[in-house]
């Protein structure tokens, strides 16, 4: 596969100082290419550009494609209307303004990071979603995925822009925060956790091949209007992803076997059946169309990529200013 020309090396990318547009930005810039940088809040090199604008013509002025990770991310269960409105200005209605500015600009590629929670939060044992399966989005972040999809779709129909919508699970890697970050500091703690039993399968994705895969779609020279999901190609059950964990740590594993069940049960009782469903549950997600179609493989295993991101959090700890 050829990639695209010099002349076309002009990418914005929004939400760059987040998790995922930061490290996607600078990977971008060690390729070669030009790269605008909006967030928030101005920085270095990086536009303040908020989302809820309503003119992205200067972002826009001379940039060829598009990278949309910008999103409001941290979405309570329980939200009154007029968080549900915010969410919908900032997760659906602000990609769509962006779209049509970028089509008006003569953009070539929107690409849109979406999330499987699109499509939902659960596959039943030895199923798996595919870039065709049916939306069924279970909370409010899920379904304003779910509802910028479509109305990018229906932007974006028709036009010369073409629309690449990329859909990943559970996204980890160096600097990583939230759940991921708890699970490593009770892996790094080697606390004697009940999953020694557990034989679910989930489907997760480090930073590095995520920004792989987001970089193949900016180069592919071939027209594009495709939806791709993302993973390391290694679903992994909770007793995996706490034995690889702690043994980054040098550390032995401490997993007993509990019944699934009982677990479940009691974290139902506890009003955590949330928690108990990504423990427990099943999440995965067949990437063999963004292989084959991509002709992409992820480039850094799942051992690989956990003890990265162990590696960075060790460092980090060991820093004067952290002690």
């Amino acid at each position: 596969m050829v990639s695209r020309s010099e002349e076309n090396n002009r990418v914005l990318v929004t939400g760059a100082t987040g998790f995922i547009g930061g490290s996607l930005s600078d990977a971008l810039t060690d390729s070669g290419y030009t790269v605008k940088r909006t967030a928030r809040k101005a920085r270095p090199e990086v536009m303040a550009v908020p989302l809820n604008t309503e003119d992205w013509s200067a972002a826009l002025d001379g940039v060829n494609t598009v990278i949309h990770c910008a999103a409001l991310a941290h979405v309570p269960v329980s939200s009154d209307d007029s968080f549900i409105a915010k969410v919908r200005e900032l997760n659906v209605l602000a990609p769509q303004r962006l779209a049509k500015q970028a089509k008006e600009k003569g953009v070539k590629r929107f690409i849109f990071l979406s999330s499987v929670k699109a499509l939902g939060e659960s596959t039943i044992p030895g199923s798996s979603y595919k870039n065709t399966s049916e939306y069924s989005p279970e909370d409010l972040y899920g379904e304003s995925k779910r509802d910028a999809e479509l109305a990018l779709k229906k932007e974006l129909s028709g036009s010369a822009t073409e629309l690449v919508i990329i859909r990943p699970p559970l996204v980890y890697g160096p600097g990583v925060k939230g759940n991921f970050k708890a699970l490593m500091g009770l892996a790094k703690k080697n606390v004697p956790l009940p999953f020694g039993a557990v034989r679910n399968k989930r489907s997760l994705v480090s930073l590095e091949n995520l920004v792989s895969l987001i970089i193949t779609c900016v180069k592919h020279s071939q027209p594009l209007n495709e939806t791709f999901l993302v993973s390391d190609d290694h679903d992994v059950s909770t007793k995996e992803l706490f034995e690889t964990l702690t043994r980054a740590y040098g550390k032995k594993p401490k997993l007993w076997p509990c019944p699934v069940g009982l677990m479940r049960f009691g974290a139902t009782i506890l009003g955590k059946k949330a928690i108990a469903d990504r423990l427990f549950g099943n999440l995965q997600l067949d990437i063999t169309h963004t292989k084959k179609t991509l002709n992409w493989e992820p480039p850094v295993s799942f051992q690989q990529a956990i003890q990265a991101c162990v590696n960075h959090e060790l460092h980090s700890s060991n820093k004067p200013d952290n002690q």
